[in-house]
């Protein structure tokens, strides 16, 4: 118990820190990503629909070591692209935070995107024809009756997208690497000291993701609470 104690004392919360806001960044980018593309689809063709849902879908089956590895071949400064903005705009997007961003950005986004899609496929086409014969834009009937009649749905969405993202630990280890301080998240510190058999220090992460996950499913059931509540009991 001291020994824990301790441990907590001396903890560092960098990776704490950095999970956090790379979560918080990448939930921000999917949210509006996820909307844009789940619009687009649902106005898409058959054919189309199926191809742009196949890709937008596909990160969240493929291993995350895999998608970090096609990530790994564009940003790198060997490749045109991590060349070009280097380059040209001084970024880089290999062992850097950045790097941590779009690698959790492109594992959580389907998650956002399916759910997106859903809600907005449950939305009673009545309340858009209602916007229109009022005279109202695409854009505003978007954002002002559609995303509010999808609004659980879509929050749901975002709560498991950061979560997801909070999370990631192939694609990002693969692209941001792990530097402390840096590119070091929750899920790589775990598996750090778990090799250097620091297994109680391990265990103290472990905790603290568990209490955050408990925390994004409280939010899911509330969320899904009150909309039962809405839709009321049989």
């Amino acid at each position: 118990m001291e020994k824990s104690v301790e441990i907590l004392r001396n903890l560092d919360w960098s990776p704490l820190v950095i999970s956090l806001k790379t979560g918080a960044v990448a939930t921000i980018i999917s949210f509006f990503l996820g909307i844009f593309a789940a619009r687009k689809v649902i106005k898409a063709g058959p054919r189309l629909k199926a191809v742009a849902d196949g890709i937008l879908t596909l990160p969240m089956v493929l291993p995350p070591t895999v998608a970090g590895f096609f990530l790994l071949l564009l940003f790198s400064r060997r490749r045109p692209l991590g060349v070009f903005l280097y380059e040209n705009f001084d970024i880089k997007v290999v062992q850097t935070w950045l790097g941590c961003i779009i690698a959790a950005t492109v594992i959580a986004f389907p998650l956002m995107y399916r759910n997106a899609r859903a809600a907005f496929e449950q939305v009673d086409a009545n309340l858009v024809y209602a916007g229109r014969t009022l005279g109202m834009s695409e854009w505003t009937i978007l954002w002002k009756v559609v995303i509010p009649a999808a609004g659980p749905g879509i929050i749901s969405g975002t709560i498991l997208t950061f979560a997801r993202a909070m999370g990631e630990y192939g694609a990002t280890s693969m692209l941001a690497g792990n530097i402390p301080g840096k590119t070091g998240t929750i899920s790589q510190r775990i598996a750090m000291v778990i090799q250097d058999g620091d297994y109680l220090t391990a265990g103290i992460w472990v905790i603290i993701v568990m209490v955050i996950a408990f925390a994004v499913i409280f939010l899911m059931n509330l969320v899904s609470g009150k909309k039962m509540k809405q839709v009321g009991r049989w």
